[in-house]
């Protein structure tokens, strides 16, 4: 949901990686936000209080908190710094232990990075490329044998099924393809690497705030190279916010549960301003909304042709 970012057409990146910088920074939340998750209680009470601290480190040169690098010269400082820093912040050291004690700087991710914006392709390039009769076919599929999950999710949020599958299709082939990167290491190199810091700092919070109330376990935060978590490809922040426990199994599994993933999808862009029954082409209010979820015309676009063909090709 979501880097989440601006749009790079990358047409070397696997598509799980659609929404890594291609999901905008999120615009000013509405006063009046529902955050589903702190309106259930005990939720985030599922892993359990820990009392303590840290186990001491081995010797190693902090790094102030706000500091950042090119390379991975300093990382482990500043990491050892973010991790108290964390606990500070009341993450349980369990928590911050098992999911922190072994990131590691990863070049591949400030390489891909650093080089997202090489190549862009037109709407016509990357609908064929992203878009193919197998993918429309199960999309077809999807929406039909679904169809009674939904309706409760159009009847609820107000959007429309067909919208809610073409993004679901294109942003990890329908659950297929989540990703098998460490979202923790991305995170964590991206809140260093001195380009956009102070965003993944609070990111990677955001992921150890997931963990906390027990909605992931650490061996589940796998996904894209920029820290993208599920199957609908939420940023830890946007995965936070809007992620929705729709099968009531005490979990908003965005990664497991495609139920969650969809609903926590409509959720997202009903909060963002989505008018029920309305169509969803270039022009119209929602066609704006989706730049909400990903702020490249042509994504859009594709979503928007996408879910028509889905949805027997109506006119929208």
């Amino acid at each position: 949901m979501r880097f989440q970012i601006l749009v790079a057409l990358v047409a070397s990146l696997p598509l799980c990686c659609a929404a890594s910088e291609q999901e905008p920074p999120h615009s000013p939340l509405p006063d009046n936000l529902s955050i589903p998750w702190q309106t259930r209680a005990g939720r985030d009470a599922s892993v359990g209080s820990d009392a303590g601290a840290l186990p001491d480190a081995p010797s190693i040169e902090l790094r102030p908190l706000e500091s950042c690098g090119d390379s991975s010269a300093g990382f482990e400082g500043w990491i050892e710094a973010f991790r108290r820093h964390a606990v500070g912040q009341q993450i349980q050291p369990s928590i911050v232990i098992a999911a922190l004690a072994t990131v590691r700087y990863d070049d591949e991710v400030v390489a891909l990075d650093r080089s997202q914006a090489a190549h862009k392709l037109s709407f016509e390039e990357f609908y064929k490329r992203h878009v193919s009769r197998d993918r429309l076919v199960r999309g077809k599929e999807q929406r039909r044998e679904r169809a009674d999950l939904l309706a409760k999710l159009d009847e609820r949020y107000g959007v429309a099924p067909e919208v809610l599958v073409a993004i679901w299709g294109l942003e990890t082939d329908y659950g297929r393809n989540v990703g098998t990167r460490s979202s923790l290491n991305a995170l964590a190199t991206l809140a260093y690497d001195c380009r956009r810091a102070e965003r993944f700092r609070g990111e990677l919070m955001s992921a150890l705030r997931i963990l906390q109330r027990g909605d992931l376990a650490v061996h589940d935060m796998v996904g894209a190279w920029a820290g993208e978590l599920g199957q609908t490809q939420f940023l830890p922040s946007s995965y936070e916010r809007f992620a929705i426990d729709f099968d009531g199994d005490g979990r908003a599994n965005l990664v497991g549960s495609a139920s969650d993933a969809l609903a926590s999808t409509a959720n997202y862009l009903q909060q963002h301003g989505w008018r029920p029954k309305e169509g969803y082409g270039p022009g119209t209010h929602n066609f704006g909304v989706l730049s909400e979820w990903n702020s490249s015309g042509v994504y859009r676009q594709t979503i928007a042709k996408f879910a028509a063909q889905i949805g027997k090709g109506k006119s929208q």
